[in-house]
């Protein structure tokens, strides 16, 4: 299949990028997603210095790689979500503390990321939303109905101006289904896609990791919203509950074996990657597959370059002749 195989490179961000796409290349990958913190991209400075883009794309050509994407995770987790002291360390920190300041950094930035997309010659952004009704997970103290409905709303009125700025520009955005995201499972979701009126801006990172501790099961998700799929991380995870482990996770490390689930380099955990590329392949998606490597139980550097052979094995095409049409007189 033609369709690319892709490294987000968002666990890697304390490697130069020079040097981490010298590594992409040597274990095979086709190009990357590229993750906008580190050095890796500087958004403001591609969306107003083309020197700075130019710079960026001589890199990837230089080791025969692709720009698929954009990854604006943290910057995104800053528009939705609010007060929290963990953005204190996606935002600059002279905003530590100031999550008025933090909301308007983020949405600046998301903009921005958009401008750099365009000049980088990719049209989608994948990322988070943040949410402000994400504490309210568990139903004590009691939460309204208003209060679910109130968030929503308040997401899209954060949202549509950048998704506004997204269309100017002809770039997408893919939204990671995550927990703490406004929309972590499938209900919550179909809730935001009704919500924005099923805005064509807002689509979906689909990755199944997330989805399959939770008891979704990936293959199915990826049929119901395959139309919305704008791009896609290969990445896996294993439920491992025995008995003692909780399945939200007890607030234990990822890595720690008395978790009751954790992330797995692709192929070492649960999901059905096979059922999954035959939907894609029904959707006719040829957009890129884009490992995203985690797994702490494993040298990364093993896992990225038995993950890419993993993906590209996997990668097949659909059939163009009916298997029995050969039996036909």
């Amino acid at each position: 299949m033609a369709r690319p195989v892709t490294l987000f490179t968002g666990q890697w961000a304390d490697i130069p990028f020079a040097e981490l796409c010298e590594k992409v290349k040597k274990m095979g990958y086709d190009g990357v997603e590229i993750a906008c913190w580190g050095d890796h991209m500087e958004v403001r400075k591609a969306s107003s210095d083309p020197a700075y883009a130019a710079e960026k794309k001589e890199i990837l050509k230089k080791n025969g790689l692709s720009c698929t994407a954009l990854g604006a995770h943290l910057s995104g987790q800053c528009v939705g979500d609010y007060n929290d002291p963990r953005l204190d360390g996606f935002a600059p920190s002279e905003l530590a503390g100031k999550p008025d300041e933090i909301r308007k950094w983020g949405t600046e930035e998301m903009i921005h990321t958009a401008r750099a997309a365009a000049a980088m010659g990719c049209t989608v952004v994948t990322g988070f939303m943040g949410s402000p009704i994400w504490k309210y997970l568990y139903s004590f103290p009691q939460t309204t109905q208003e209060m679910v409905d109130a968030g929503y709303e308040e997401v899209k009125e954060l949202w549509s101006p950048i998704f506004d700025e997204f269309d100017k520009l002809g770039v997408k955005f893919a939204l990671e289904v995550h927990p703490s995201e406004i929309a972590y499972d499938y209900w919550s979701t179909v809730k935001l896609f009704e919500v924005f009126e099923n805005r064509p801006t807002l689509g979906l990172n689909f990755d199944p990791s997330h989805l399959i501790w939770q008891g979704v099961t990936p293959h199915l998700f990826l049929r119901d919203f395959a139309h919305k799929v704008y791009h896609v991380h290969m990445k896996d995870a294993a439920v491992t509950l025995d008995g003692r482990s909780g399945i939200i996770g007890s607030h234990l490390e990822f890595g720690d074996s008395r978790r009751g689930w954790n992330f797995r380099s692709i192929g070492h955990g649960q999901v059905d990657f096979d059922a999954i590329i035959r939907e894609l392949n029904d959707a006719g998606y040829a957009g890129p597959l884009s490992v995203e490597w985690e797994d702490n139980g494993m040298d990364r550097e093993f896992g990225a370059a038995e993950s890419v052979e993993y993906v590209k094995k996997m990668n097949f095409s659909p059939s163009t002749v009916d298997f029995d049409g050969a039996m036909e007189n």
